[in-house]
């Protein structure tokens, strides 16, 4: 049975979702925990929205209790702020980790010294975390990457300060803030951290299937991998991944009827949890991802982004798939 120790908790299962802004939301993460997946992680929230009680803030956070474990992930870059919302956080939702995010590129959130800015500043990156181990007894996690550009590729010792500090695991995404995502994920910097450090220290980045999983455990010898934008269009990866960690056994690619089967209970769900217009918005990248690579699927997605209601949506991929299982595909 594969464990990991994260702080105080225990879990069997060491396969995460990662935390993606737009993507992890609370209907795409019921999704997957239904196929199968062991801790996921909420998309980020501010820490300052949180302790001002905006209503959106916590609307991004909420969770039902059938996606535990789950980690909610805070960006900030004010020591008390992100403290008094990591107590929010385990007052009010109690998740099992409370994570930090020390990673993100985006402009709007490198210009506020936040994200992955602050792997320029270690100080106050430690002060951050010093202040809400202080606060709350749920492990703090934090999310780094290689560092902020080619010549300060800073995360073995950035990790080393965040693990003094208090932090109860490391995700380490192998890119620098300057390539973003493109280029390949540098996995040696993963092995380094991870010889470094007594805490747990996850792997990031480059997991787009079973093998490439086993490859950066082998590799690096991370505790455990951390899965992104290979979920994307495919919610079966991560219960590839934990089922052949654990068994040594390929569960194989998911038919053409379970696909569809998850396309169409993902719409109903995102229909559900945010109402049509908002849905049939936000489902189109998520559909343009789970077409990729059949027949004909750019005119489909064409299609889709054509459609203005749930009724027509549905109509759109179910004559799609008729016409697929008619050509045997």
């Amino acid at each position: 049975m594969i464990t990991i120790k994260i702080g105080n908790l225990f879990l069997q299962d060491n396969v995460f979702l990662a935390p993606m802004a737009g993507v992890t939301d609370k209907s795409y993460r019921t999704i997957i925990k239904s196929i199968g997946c062991g801790m996921m992680f909420t998309e980020m929230v501010s820490a300052k929205a949180l302790t001002y009680g905006y209503k959106k803030t916590y609307q991004i956070i909420d969770f039902l209790e059938a996606h535990r474990p789950i980690g909610v992930q805070l960006f900030g870059s004010e020591p008390e702020t992100m403290a008094e919302a990591a107590e929010i956080l385990q007052d009010r939702y109690s998740p099992e980790v409370i994570d930090v995010n020390m990673g993100c590129p985006v402009p709007k959130i490198v210009s506020n010294n936040e994200g992955s800015a602050l792997m320029q500043n270690p100080i106050l990156a430690k002060k951050i975390i010093e202040k809400m181990v202080a606060k709350v007894n749920t492990p703090v996690t934090v999310k780094i990457r290689k560092g902020f550009s080619k010549e300060s590729s800073n995360a073995v010792e950035f990790a080393k300060v965040l693990q003094d500090a208090g932090a109860s695991m490391v995700a380490v995404h192998g890119r620098t803030r300057d390539q973003f995502y493109q280029g390949s994920a540098d996995w040696n910097i993963i092995k380094q951290v991870k010889h470094h450090l007594q805490i747990p220290v996850v792997g990031n980045g480059d997991i787009f299937s079973v093998k490439d999983a086993q490859r950066m455990i082998n590799l690096t010898g991370c505790d455990g991998v951390m899965v992104a934008r290979g979920v994307q269009g495919n919610p079966f990866l991560i219960n590839q991944i934990l089922h052949y960690l654990k068994t040594g056994e390929h569960l194989g690619e998911p038919s053409l009827d379970e696909k569809f089967d998850v396309m169409l209970k993902h719409l109903k769900q995102v229909v559900k949890d945010k109402g049509e217009y908002i849905a049939i918005r936000e489902m189109r990248s998520h559909l343009s991802w789970y077409l990729k690579g059949l027949p004909n699927s750019a005119a489909i997605r064409n299609k889709v982004f054509h459609q203005t209601n749930e009724e027509g949506l549905r109509s759109v991929l179910t004559n799609y798939y008729t016409k697929l299982k008619k050509d045997n595909f």
